[in-house]
């Protein structure tokens, strides 16, 4: 039976993990450092055309990536455990200091290579998606993560705002606060990956 109660808890399981995998905020710096001497105009496009390309993306791997990982052989579980693992890389890399992410030297497709991906939508988000999506289903993760994204355009919109109130060191502090977070459910996919694939081998 549904219960308003249960959704919105659902919810907020998909949609916090899907949040720090995004980790908008995280990017604020690398946006307006891309964006440096462009217009307000240009800057509105170039966030619409990163923002459209993440959304593609990530509906498309959600609704065609168990089908691929069918095609595969792979498990639902061992993709969970190979996302967590990936995850998990990802967030000590930016923890300790080094990016894991490369800016290209021109300027062109910015908006789609890195911003759209692998900045928004990269393979923590695109593993918290498939895993999510396992585990609490289309008609929870779907919005949750269409809610992301929408969160993600106002900030981006909104970086000079963001930058000038939090400042440098802000940023960079939220940004490492959201990548112990990241680190944090990388482990319990891992872990959950491990205990229902040993629970399916016995």
């Amino acid at each position: 039976m549904f219960s308003v109660d249960s959704y919105g808890k659902d919810f907020l399981l998909s949609f916090v993990p899907l949040l720090v995998a995004i980790d908008a905020i995280g990017t604020v710096p690398i946006i307006l450092a891309l964006s440096e001497g462009s217009s307000r105009w240009e800057r509105f496009k170039m966030v619409n055309i990163a923002l459209f390309t993440a959304l593609t993306l990530g509906l498309g791997f959600l609704f065609a990536g168990r089908t691929l990982l069918r095609f595969l052989s792979i498990e639902v579980d061992h993709f969970a455990i190979a996302g967590g693992i990936v995850l998990l890389v990802l967030a000590i890399k930016d923890l300790v200091g080094q990016s894991s992410y490369q800016i290209p030297d021109k300027r062109e497709m910015i908006a789609v290579v890195p911003i759209g991906t692998p900045l928004t939508v990269g393979p923590a988000t695109l593993a918290t998606l498939l895993i999510l999506s396992d585990q609490s289903g289309y008609d929870v993760v779907l919005p949750a993560f269409v809610a992301n994204i929408a969160i993600a355009w106002v900030v981006f919109l909104l970086a000079g705002l963001f930058a000038a109130f939090l400042g440098k060191g802000g940023l960079q502090a939220l940004s490492k606060v959201s990548h112990l977070f990241l680190a944090a459910i990388a482990v319990r996919l891992i872990v959950t990956g491990l205990d229902r694939t040993l629970h399916l081998t016995q």
